[in-house]
């Protein structure tokens, strides 16, 4: 596990840009805001007093999270209250590598419909809620002003002081922990009724809300100031996290932005026009192309219990599928907002992301005044909405939020929460779920001491961890008793068998110039197409047919490894799920040093396959090519265009290409303009139904870097 002792800040190598990664390289650990807190500062203090001398601080980031357990019955929510200390390395805890523990379950006060906006009421559970968090935190009390021996993951000892670190929780979660009254900012002075009118609105602190709660009446305060009076004895506001996954994914685009476009329909067409134009957007969402990672929508967006993954999921494909049922302003500001939550997502944040990152807001805030002005929705004064204003401020703060996430402490809180409860007597859960979690902590210290041990045979990934992409095809076992054997059953044994199958004729002729390719002299720069067949080397034998093959690159701002590693398998499979043949496209490394998507080209692979010439194996693919329409993004969804390429005879182009210049997977989008979808077009056949797709940057973080 990797560490980060000290504060440190970071540049590129490409423009020296200052870059925000970790928490430990961005300006609050750093000490360059008023933080009482900071490492920096603290880091001071401890080398000024000789019982501390020679410490080492330790921030502890904190989060809280309400989960149902359970929607088939009522009294089944939980609140927990998390911790993980922030010398591990960001990639660390989003990896979910134990880095997050559970430090204690919170009381969750009830009351009867009666008595349930009661303001006593209310302030009980705001009081118990803080007691409760001063009850946990208290054991960290003498480790905060004396030092504590601790073992590190590099096995050494050392002397550690612990202090409060950013604070993670949804709007509900911060407005209960800094006493802020709902549809107020928790970080900014603005007013709820006008949130976005003074963007440079006072940062609150705690020095003047005890200002004005000495000047204030109580009623002044909750009115005019959005403060509840008597609980916050820190600086609590500047210390609460950015949260990706309820402002801008659940919040900002699934709650608002999507009912908006829902509103705008039904106002603008009527109900019976209206339902037929969402119809057909969940018609054009279902039969979205599968992809890796992707989540599928069987019935469109029409379902009530919606998860992260699944708002997650409708951010990727709902662009396209809303173009030409609403104006282009609507479809502005959805790809403004898009890109503004991919820019802030990224792993690694510059100066020059910071300047895009306010550019795609500045255009979101411009684009979305259509919803306001048809009537949709009568104000943006909305909590979600303006917490996008303070995101770069936070970068600058906390660094890239993706460290920072609610995500991390769901994932966890599924883990030590909803599954322990699932697996107890659902009566006095509670202490079933103790021991659970108490069991889980002990197996996995063992695995890691046997590991250390060498008592357990742990397979290692020895793949390449650079940046370029690697690719291999992947391997399948035909029988468990049989000798090891890599190629599919079912499928072609040699080159004549294969082009029939793919109803390729060429295919033996594509193989002959294939090979010129790879056996030809360095210093023999002739175009492979100009080669009369007669030149080319001839093969006729025995080939093995692969249903897949795979990609691993480096994409530390999705899904991956403790270093950035992600791994996707591409398919080529003529029966899939006993479904229907499922032909992935694909990222080709031309050789270009242009980088991005003008470096790259589109094909869909028809089949993989590998065979042996003059002593070497060589695996390869048969590939349709793509043709790039038009010299930049479309201008309204900021996506590139292609079409199917055809030769001079009207004929799909193919070629075979080698497998070490694949990239990656690409992810392709009908464009499908202002008709409705047709009806027997699905999953399976939408990429043979089209006459031009979008290249689809939003399927992934690394789809939207390399294809912007």
């Amino acid at each position: 596990m990797k560490w980060d002792y000290r504060p440190y800040r970071e540049y590129s190598t490409d423009g020296d840009e200052h870059q925000f990664r970790d928490l430990m390289s961005a300006d609050w650990a750093l000490g360059t805001g008023n933080y009482q807190n900071s490492p920096c500062l603290l880091q001071d203090i401890i080398a000024g007093d000789p019982e501390t001398l020679g410490s080492t601080f330790v921030p502890i980031i904190l989060g809280s999270d309400k989960m149902m357990v359970s929607v088939a019955t009522g009294n089944n929510e939980i609140l927990s209250a998390l911790s993980f200390h922030r010398k591990c390395a960001q990639q660390c805890s989003t990896a979910h590598r134990d880095a997050v523990a559970i430090i204690g379950f919170l009381a969750m006060p009830k009351t009867t419909k009666e008595y349930a906006q009661d303001p006593r009421f209310r302030a009980f559970r705001r009081q118990l809620f803080h007691c409760s968090l001063s009850r946990i935190l208290n054991t960290l009390k003498s480790g905060m002003t004396k030092p504590e021996v601790a073992k590190f993951g590099d096995g050494h000892f050392r002397r550690v002081i612990y202090g409060l670190g950013p604070y993670i929780a949804d709007y509900e979660e911060q407005v209960l922990l800094a006493c802020i009254v709902r549809r107020w900012c928790t970080r900014c002075c603005a007013n709820r009724k006008d949130l976005d009118a003074d963007l440079d609105a006072l940062l609150r602190c705690r020095d003047h809300t005890e200002a004005l709660v000495d000047a204030s009446t109580y009623a002044q305060l909750w009115l005019e100031f959005g403060i509840i009076s008597g609980l916050v004895v820190t600086d609590i506001y500047h210390l609460i996290a950015p949260d990706l996954l309820h402002q801008i994914i659940k919040g900002a685009f699934k709650d608002h932005l999507v009912s908006w476009v829902e509103i705008y329909i039904m106002q603008t067409h009527g109900k019976r026009d209206g339902l037929h134009i969402l119809d057909d957007i969940d018609h054009r969402i279902a039969a979205v192309a599968s992809f890796a990672g992707l989540h599928r929508f069987p019935q469109g967006r029409g379902f009530k219990q919606w998860t992260g993954d699944d708002s997650k999921a409708l951010m990727k494909v709902y662009l396209a599928a809303i173009e030409g049922h609403v104006p282009q302003a609507i479809v502005h500001a959805f790809r403004a907002f898009l890109e503004f939550c991919y820019l802030v997502r990224r792993n690694t944040i510059t100066e020059s992301t910071l300047a895009e990152i306010q550019d795609a807001l500045s255009h979101y805030h411009q684009h979305r005044t259509i919803f306001v002005e048809s009537g949709a929705i009568t104000t943006f004064s909305l909590p979600r909405q303006h917490s996008l204003v303070h995101y770069i401020y936070l970068i600058r703060q906390f660094g890239a939020p993706n460290g920072l996430c609610s995500s991390i402490t769901e994932s966890k809180h599924i883990k030590a929460v909803k599954e322990p409860w699932r697996r107890s007597s659902k009566y006095n859960a509670l202490g079933q779920m103790l021991v659970t979690n108490q069991c889980l902590d002990k197996l996995a210290a063992a695995r890691v001491d046997f590991a250390n041990c060498g008592m357990l045979d742990i397979p290692v990934d020895h793949g390449p961890t650079v940046l370029q992409a690697h690719t291999q095809l992947a391997r399948t076992v035909l029988q468990s008793n049989a000798a090891p054997h890599y190629t599919e059953r079912n499928r072609a044994r040699n080159v004549l068998a294969l082009a029939e199958e793919l109803n390729l004729p060429r295919f033996p002729d594509l193989i002959r110039r294939f090979l010129f390719e790879q056996t030809r002299r360095p210093d023999d720069d002739r175009d492979s197409a100009e080669i009369p067949l007669a030149g080319c080397p001839r093969f006729e034998g025995q080939i093995s047919v692969f249903n897949s093959a795979s990609s691993r690159f480096y994409a530390p701002s999705d899904i991956s490894g403790i270093g950035g590693m992600r791994v996707e398998h591409i398919c080529a499979c003529p029966l899939w799920r006993n479904e229907a043949p499922h032909n992935d496209c694909i990222f080709i490394n031309i050789g270009s040093s242009t980088e991005g998507i003008r470096g790259l080209e589109v094909a869909r692979v028809r089949a993989f396959f590998s065979f042996k010439y003059g002593g070497e194996i060589f695996p390869c693919a048969i590939v349709h090519w793509f043709d790039v329409i038009g010299d930049s993004p479309d201008k309204d969804t900021g996506m590139w265009m292609v079409r199917p390429a055809y030769s001079t005879n009207h004929a799909p182009l193919h070629s075979i290409i080698h497998v070490e210049t694949i990239y990656r997977a690409a992810h392709l989008i009908p464009i499908y303009g202002t008709r409705f979808f047709p009806p027997n077009v699905n999953l399976h056949t939408s990429y043979d139904a089209f006459r031009a797709y979008y290249v689809n940057k939003y399927v992934d973080h690394h789809a939207f870097e390399i294809a912007s």
